[in-house]
């Protein structure tokens, strides 16, 4: 599965359950994004392990759930306004090789 093709169908879904109806700001797709980084540090918060998946009812759930969750709001939004995000990938695959060890000097 190619990166384009799920950013196709991330979208086509997006579309499809009505999540186009009204007009959405780059903010707007940010912030969900955002939010669903903060769903897999709550997990994380709550003693979930990183590769535990559950369940409430049907609906799974658990850290990798939402960072699959994260990368579907990427998609789609780059389905939506046609960033090759394939392409913009590989080139910064590349660029980050070319750079030194521990580049920028940044600290938590």
């Amino acid at each position: 599965m190619s990166i384009q093709y799920l950013v196709k169908k991330a979208h086509e879904n997006a579309v499809n359950k009505g999540w186009y109806e009204e007009p959405r700001s780059f903010g707007d797709v940010i912030a969900l994004t955002h939010a669903e980084l903060s769903e897999a540090l709550e997990d994380y918060r709550d003693g979930r392990g990183l590769k535990e998946i559950y369940y409430e009812g049907e609906k799974p759930c658990g850290i990798p759930i939402e960072l699959a969750d994260t990368l579907l709001r990427i998609f789609d939004f780059c389905g939506h306004v046609g960033i090759d995000l394939e392409a913009a990938l590989a080139e910064k695959m590349a660029y980050n090789e070319s750079r030194p060890h521990k580049h920028g000097g940044k600290v938590i």
